[in-house]
């Protein structure tokens, strides 16, 4: 036992090992990991459309950044305050100046030759042949005078504030300072020789301008950038730009900056996850590592699958996430196995599917949500129109959840929520849908039996069931008490109560083929026990009927869990009654053979057939012996039971002893019912 124990559980932990890895990739690969199997860079060109998923407004670096541009183009050089001791300078520059000339005027010993040629000498000073004539023919009066105006117009001219942009201006203000009492050629000396003293006496000042910059650029808000849920970021063919690129690294659409971050973050989620999913199955459905691996596999196996297209298809969607029918995989799974199973891994596909978006948290309630109160409203499934509820349903819980979100985001885009509620109904239908197809298409694959097919099983007017109601309407009666006995029992201890009725109601469907011989179906009065033939032939014609109801089970096309019923209600016991007559009869001659008094099994390999096992021999026993108080029915019930138990019938099912003392009680109620003291009418 403890050997199988650890067997059980090496086999589980491999398993889901294995199911852990295949997650893992899932959420790394480059095609299901926020993008794109193609390297997006500035300058390169898009090879798809790309939508925002939802409303979201980032810092635009390069916006800001341009911004900030145009307001350092906006500034103006900054020079410091005009600077007197320039234009002291300039002035002193300029006595000398006119005291050179005026040496050069009075040189007794030059010639008028050497004066000009002396005069033209000057620096920054370009003075004509005949404008150096015109000085040396002056005056010392006049010359005086023009000496006196020439310090007087520079002085004035370098009283403002001259920049180096300002030069120019400053030259040109020159001679309109010049008095109008001078002749032209007295003007022009005068303003040959101020206009080269003119210099800026502003000076720019880099230091402060590029104060002033910084000032500039500091003061620039950052320039944030909208996008409205559903529209496109990037086309197909488009060049992408900075601000493009920008919007996809805010949607974590390009590779995230580091891989090692990227695996670790993926590693620790799906550790989570899986563990959750692991440890609930290995405490509380070990059924499904013990007695259903098959269907724990299709679990799993669905779930990558469902996993993979899912972050093939909604990564970089805005509304495809909303569409996708992730819900479909849950309702599966509780239609055919349980719903807390479904409820369960349902939770752990949401939190992978919804991973790495922009919008994840509001994704992921928006897919769990929604697909628990389809399951709730779905449950086994028993109707079409119910699958329908359920969508409607789902679409209604996961449109509410939309709005909520949006409702409270800084920009509330009506269009698009009105989009999103759409693609939730969508969502809620296209699941159902799914689900109707993908159940068929698992229960075939796993042997099971959808609650619609079960349903349609049993229903009175199915070709079998009206065989049996024709051909053995005993048996009939005595399967529709065992029914009710079984599936009440069923429903308290968590089994499937409608494929407990419907395996019930086809238990003993082989009788048909002979009812005459089944004392059920013979007339009151006229019994026949099989006194009077062999214990060998009486027997196996007992025994028949479960050939029997295999071969009709396979003509009427029943489901493999409905032939179970068949094979295992009687498990691999004996006719006790055929086989001790036998024992009287050979008991000297040694021809006794007990293998001939055996069922053929197997022994119940599920809570149900088990349920079925024990009810159908309550129920022959309690309408044989007519218990007459609750003591009797009592005895009655644990002794059938007991006997069931100590015979290993049970050993291959996942009954405790809990669950036998519940059925216990479920059969001692719904018989006390059923044989209660009746009241004597008058005649």
């Amino acid at each position: 036992m403890q050997a199988l124990h650890s067997r059980v559980n090496l086999k589980s932990f491999i398993t889901f090992f294995i199911f852990a890895v295949m997650c893992f990739a899932s959420l790394v690969l480059p095609f299901t990991y926020r993008q794109s199997p193609v390297s997006l860079n500035v300058g390169s060109v898009s090879t798809q459309d790309i939508r925002a998923p939802q409303t979201f407004t980032f810092v635009s670096d390069s916006l800001t950044e341009a911004e900030r541009d145009q307001a350092e183009q906006a500034v103006l050089p900054v020079y410091i305050a005009a600077d007197p001791a320039i234009s002291r300078q300039q002035i002193e520059n300029m006595r000398g100046v006119l005291n050179y000339i005026s040496s050069v005027r009075a040189d007794e010993f030059a010639t008028q030759e050497q004066k000009i040629s002396d005069l033209q000498a000057l620096e920054n000073t370009t003075i004509t042949n005949e404008m150096a004539a015109n000085l040396l023919s002056l005056s010392q009066d006049k010359w005086q005078d023009i000496q006196n105006e020439t310090l007087f117009v520079l002085e004035e001219v370098m009283r403002s504030t001259i920049r180096e942009d300002q030069i120019t201006q400053a030259k040109r203000s020159v001679l309109p300072l010049i008095s109008y009492s001078f002749s032209s050629s007295e003007t022009d000396i005068i303003n040959t020789l101020v206009t080269p003293m003119v210099v800026a006496n502003s000076l720019f000042s880099n230091d402060k301008t590029n104060e002033a910059i910084e000032q500039a650029r500091a003061e620039v808000e950052p320039v944030t950038k909208t996008y409205i849920s559903g529209e496109t970021i990037v086309s197909t063919g488009q060049v992408i730009t900075p601000i493009i690129w920008e919007a996809l690294q805010e949607l974590g659409l390009i590779s995230p900056q580091s891989e090692i971050l990227k695996y670790v973050s993926s590693g620790l989620l799906v550790f989570a996850v899986v563990a959750m999913e692991y440890l609930y199955v290995l405490r509380y459905r070990k059924s499904l590592l013990q007695h259903d691996y098959k269907s724990l596999l299709s679990i799993l196996g669905l779930f990558v699958l469902f996993l993979f297209l899912a972050r093939i298809f909604i990564i970089n969607r805005a509304v495809v996430p909303y569409i996708f029918p992730i819900a479909a995989f849950g309702l599966t799974v509780s239609s055919l196995i349980n719903y807390e199973v479904g409820i369960l891994f349902s939770i752990g596909l949401s939190t992978f599917t919804a991973y790495g978006q922009s919008n994840s948290v509001e994704l992921t309630l928006f897919y769990i949500l929604a697909t628990i109160v389809a399951i709730f409203v779905l449950q086994r499934g028993r109707r079409v129109t119910i699958f329908f509820s359920a969508g409607l349903i789902q679409g209604l819980v996961g449109a509410a959840t939309v709005v909520a979100y949006r409702l409270i985001s800084a920009y509330f885009d009506m269009e698009g929520i009105l989009t999103l509620i759409g693609a939730s109904f969508l969502n809620g239908m296209a699941s159902v849908s799914l689900t109707l197809i993908l159940q068929y298409a698992l229960a075939a694959l796993l042997g099971k039996t959808t609650a619609l097919q079960l349903m349609d099983l049993s229903r009175p007017d199915h070709p079998l069931i009206q065989l049996i109601m024709t051909n053995a309407p005993g048996s009939y009666q005595h399967s529709l008490q065992v029914a009710n006995l079984a599936e009440q029992a069923a429903r308290n201890i968590d089994a499937d109560p409608l494929l407990t009725r419907v395996g019930a109601l086809y238990h003993d469907a082989g009788k048909a083929l002979n009812p005459a011989f089944f004392i059920e179906n013979q007339v009151s009065g006229n019994i026949d026990t099989h006194d009077d033939m062999d214990p060998v032939d009486s027997a196996s014609t007992i025994i028949k009927h479960v050939h029997d109801g295999i071969k009709l089970a396979r003509e009427y096309h029943l489901p493999p869990q409905i032939e179970a019923f068949i094979s295992e209600h009687h498990g691999a016991s004996v006719t006790k009654y055929q086989m001790s007559k036998a024992q009287e009869i050979h008991s000297t001659d040694g021809k006794f053979d007990p293998a001939k008094f055996e069922y053929p099994g197997p022994n119940p390999r599920s809570r149900e057939t088990a349920i079925l096992m024990m009810a159908d021999k309550v129920e022959a026993r309690a309408k044989a012996e007519i218990p007459k108080n609750d003591e009797e029915l009592s005895n009655l019930i644990n002794s059938s039971i007991d006997s069931i138990l100590r015979d290993g019938y049970l050993d291959n099912t996942s009954l405790t002893l809990k669950n036998i003392q519940t059925i216990k009680e479920s059969f001692f109620n719904t018989l006390k019912n059923t044989y209660h003291p009746r009241i004597q009418y008058p005649k």
